[in-house]
């Protein structure tokens, strides 16, 4: 079961408050080179918890001025947070909303079957987040994680709570953000109960999560006297509701570099064994020309695009040991075929592989080619909630990046912490 609790966040004082859109930050695995260097001009700004430039202890230090000098406070009674992302998507007008609330859960292994995962980690991510944990003992940044609710029965306490926003701007992706607080203790109880039952597909921040994780297996091996309560076993997550239509999954494309003696025509050659290989007059269509089209993908070349789509003979050749409904996706032949028998690098050093990055931006991937910093980008299409939900049921995973749930969730609306006595709620909530 998923255990859920409200949390006494720590969020920032009043005065500093009014001012909190200089005080955000994207999550620590988008924010670019050029957004850290301007938001660490800002001494307060959340980015030096979530990516800090300073070495680990220098970290711990900072966080105690921030507390001892009140930039930061604690709320003085536990709370559900509610957060709300009014977005628009790409070429749509149409003005969309995902709900959902901000609570600390029990961070269990995944083996333990509470919360599934539906994508590999890389461990030099995992052990940075690892060491954020460590040298701070806060939650920087909440976790993504799906519920399933086709009543929508919470949605009304949220809608309620948000006729007193605590917060509203509109962060670096152009979407309104919006936090509210659930204090009620016979309300927060209805979504104790609803969670609980429940297995929570996690959504984005596979990489903190385990973090967490691995934080609560050192500290339980540590602790003789270990009970399962202590804030060491929890974890800051978001939680919406999967049945929404407001959740929408973009593509993350492949960008390829480092590859020795790279050679285009041979590559081509290689996949013309598996692949119906089309070139394509402007690689700025290429989105378009591979929609909807099963085990079809672009490749961009420089400024060269080619359109390959399997041969459905081919696919049986597929010979990774996966049950047939990962065998089918998109992204298990793209990754089987193209980077390990056209690219040569064999299936297990894709999670570690330097020659492989993503890139959720199609012109950025073009611009990569044209300017010679990629030798190959692979343009793949979006992968479908039916699809992540068959993943995480089967117990098996998608590479590493291989959904991007927009709109991405931002840092410095609140932090939890897992010391014992600020995690510990000032009064008995009655659950």
């Amino acid at each position: 079961m998923a255990v859920i609790k409200p949390l006494r966040a720590w969020r920032y004082n009043p005065e500093l408050s009014k001012n909190i859109d200089q005080l955000t930050s994207p999550l620590f695995d988008v924010v670019s080179e050029k957004q850290r260097q301007r938001l660490y001009n800002n001494e307060f700004n959340s980015i030096h918890l979530s990516v800090p430039k300073v070495s680990n202890g220098e970290v711990a230090a900072i966080l105690d001025s921030w507390k001892s000098k009140g930039i930061i406070l604690q709320d003085a009674l536990p709370g559900i947070y509610v957060y709300y992302q009014h977005f628009t998507l790409p070429g749509s007008k149409e003005p969309r909303t995902r709900k959902g609330f901000i609570c600390n859960i029990k961070a269990t292994h995944w083996d333990d079957g509470d919360i599934l995962r539906h994508e590999n980690t890389m461990p030099h991510s995992v052990n940075d987040r690892l060491k954020v944990v460590e040298d701070t003992q806060l939650n920087v940044s909440a976790t993504h994680g799906l519920y399933f609710d086709p009543k929508f029965e919470l949605e009304k306490y949220m809608d309620e709570s948000m006729l007193s926003p605590i917060y509203e701007t509109e962060d670096y992706q152009g979407v309104r953000d919006v936090l509210s607080v659930i204090q009620d203790r016979d309300v927060i109880k209805k979504f104790v109960q609803l969670i609980a039952p429940q297995k929570i597909i996690l959504a984005d921040g596979h990489h903190r999560y385990e973090g967490s994780m691995l934080y609560k297996q050192k500290m339980k091996k540590a602790n003789p006297n270990h009970t399962g309560d202590e804030a060491y076993n929890y974890h800051l997550m978001y939680l919406t509701n999967g049945e929404s239509d407001d959740l929408r999954i973009l593509p993350t494309h492949r960008v390829i570099s480092g590859i020795s003696a790279f050679d285009k025509e041979q590559f081509l050659k290689r996949l013309s064994e598996y692949f119906i290989l089309k070139p394509v007059d402007n690689p700025n269509d290429i989105n378009e020309i591979i929609l909807g089209k099963k085990w079809a993908f672009g490749l961009l070349f420089g400024d060269e695009a080619v359109k390959v789509e399997l041969k459905p003979e081919a696919h049986k050749l597929l010979s990774w040991n996966f049950p047939d409904q990962i065998k089918e996706l998109d992204l298990t032949v793209m990754h089987y075929f193209i980077i390990e028998k056209g690219l040569g690098i064999p299936g297990k050093e894709h999670r570690n592989s330097r020659s492989i990055t993503f890139e959720r931006n199609f012109a950025n991937c073009l611009s990569k080619t044209i300017k010679g910093d990629a030798q190959l980008a692979i343009i793949t299409q979006e992968i479908g909630m039916d699809e992540v939900k068959k993943v995480c049921y089967s117990g098996y995973t998608l590479p590493q990046k291989s959904t991007y749930f927009y709109p991405k969730t931002i840092c410095g609306y609140l932090f939890s912490s897992i010391k014992q006595n600020e995690f510990e709620l000032s009064i008995d909530p009655g659950f």
